[in-house]
């Protein structure tokens, strides 16, 4: 077992892993930049080293920064929580190569799986579903244009090296097409350096359910079923719960197998999300895989009484899976809460948290780096907590959930905690009807 882990991230993330590096008894070490000298992942590590200034492209993404805090302090494994350089071919590859076990996918992994349109291939080769489109990336826009027709529209024109929505397009008719094409390819060029685009068909009504999966060295996988993750802004995450209201036994039986079956063709090793559309036939088809660990992790956790993190050490330790799947024995529902001005277009709020009280109970908890004095630095992500109720039924989490969210009280700043609260209240939530869709029609009441 790994004597001391660096943990290559800051905010709720490092501070998770850092707890369940503690009941492991295994040494933390934290970094941090400049910005969040005063954050709690850094008060609660074992060591803490400063590996640059705010800027992440200085400090989190400076490769070199990381590794040399590893060295430094003489960890021998590095755990990247989720973004940065979690799934980051080089720097997995960079590890190996110092020898410092990534507790992540392989580089070669990372590689197969972060390019969508090789992930797809990928997945086809192994028998996946995979939405009808373009095999690989488009040459021009003569084959687009063809390839639309045969596809039939609607279709989505996606970039291969995308990520939060940028360089996507819905197209509904032919004389859309070029507009989309070129306004897609410029997006992805400016965002990523890369203009290829693939085409898919476009889902209709669909919603956006994801199957959490443990692979071990061995080559051998199982799945902890499924995260409905459908209430989106932007391709954002807001909120996400499991079991899926929409989900039935035998949709569950048949994507965990097409989740393992994927994980299991490619020999996946560690903590990793395989990401489907499901079409209002329940349909379904796969999207892309996550090769790290999922923000939304802690609602499977809660219902499967299962430590996440801790089975991505063991796993990375060479420890084998125990190969059963597990099933959700309870509902639990997680609210991504972000210092965000929801009657605002969501305009994003950094300063000072003046007063800070979480709420508690049985079924209630929360993921969080920030406390009362607290200063939202403005350079990363707005999010800032995650609140996760757990119940016996779907019902008595919601309810759970609306008295847990009028009971969190944060000052000094605007947080999304008001429009948590309204979507508890709205129906098509409550009756579970909702897909990717949802939040387009969606309007904050007045406070």
């Amino acid at each position: 077992m790994f004597k001391k882990i660096l943990i290559a991230n800051r905010g709720e993330i490092a501070l998770r892993v850092i707890r369940t590096c503690k009941e492991m008894g295994i040494k933390t070490v934290a970094v941090y930049s400049k910005a969040d000298e005063e954050s709690l992942h850094v008060k609660f590590a074992d060591e803490a080293v400063c590996i640059g200034p705010a800027p992440s492209s200085e400090s989190y993404l400076k490769m070199s920064n990381v590794i040399a805090a590893a060295e430094i302090t003489n960890a021998d494994a590095i755990h990247p929580g989720y973004g940065f350089l979690s799934e980051n071919a080089k720097f997995s590859k960079i590890c190996e190569e110092h020898d410092i076990k990534f507790i992540g996918a392989s580089a070669e992994m990372i590689s197969k799986m972060g390019d969508k349109a090789t992930a797809k291939e990928t997945m086809k080769a192994a028998g996946v579903p995979c939405v009808p489109g373009s095999d690989g990336i488009i040459a021009d826009f003569e084959e687009c244009k063809k390839l639309a027709l045969e596809t039939g529209y609607p279709v989505m024109l996606k970039a291969t090296a995308g990520g939060g929505g940028k360089g996507m397009r819905a197209v509904w008719k032919e004389e859309d097409l070029l507009k989309a094409w070129e306004g897609a390819r410029q997006e992805s060029a400016a965002a990523f350096g890369n203009d290829g685009m693939y085409m898919e068909k476009l889902i209709e009504e669909p919603r956006h359910i994801e199957i959490q999966i443990i692979g071990d060295s061995t080559g051998k996988a199982c799945h902890l079923s499924e995260r409905d993750c459908s209430v989106q802004r932007r391709h954002q995450k807001l909120t996400e719960e499991t079991p899926s209201p929409f989900m039935t036994d035998d949709l569950r039986e048949r994507m965990g197998a097409a989740a393992v079956k994927a994980a299991e063709f490619i020999k996946y090793e560690g903590a990793g999300t395989v990401e489907f559309l499901v079409d209002k036939h329940r349909n379904f088809y796969f999207m892309e895989m996550n090769t790290r660990i999922q923000v939304e992790h802690p609602i499977t956790e809660q219902v499967v009484d299962y430590d996440l993190i801790r089975e991505q050490i063991l796993v990375a330790a060479g420890v084998p899976v125990s190969g059963k799947n597990y099933y959700p024995q309870l509902h639990s529902i997680e609210c991504r809460i972000n210092a965000e001005d929801p009657y605002n277009n969501f305009r994003p709020s950094p300063g000072r948290i003046t007063n800070l009280h979480a709420p508690g109970g049985h079924g209630v908890r929360i993921d969080t780096h920030v406390y009362s004095g607290y200063m939202i630095p403005p350079n990363y992500d707005s999010m800032i907590a995650k609140l996760i109720t757990t119940a016996q039924t779907r019902e008595e989490a919601i309810n759970k959930m609306k008295r847990a969210l009028d009971e969190f009280v944060i000052e000094g700043i605007k947080t999304t905690i008001p429009f948590h609260r309204q979507l508890m209240d709205h129906p098509d939530y409550i009756s579970g009807n909702y897909t990717t869709k949802f939040m387009e029609d969606f309007e904050m009441e007045k406070a």
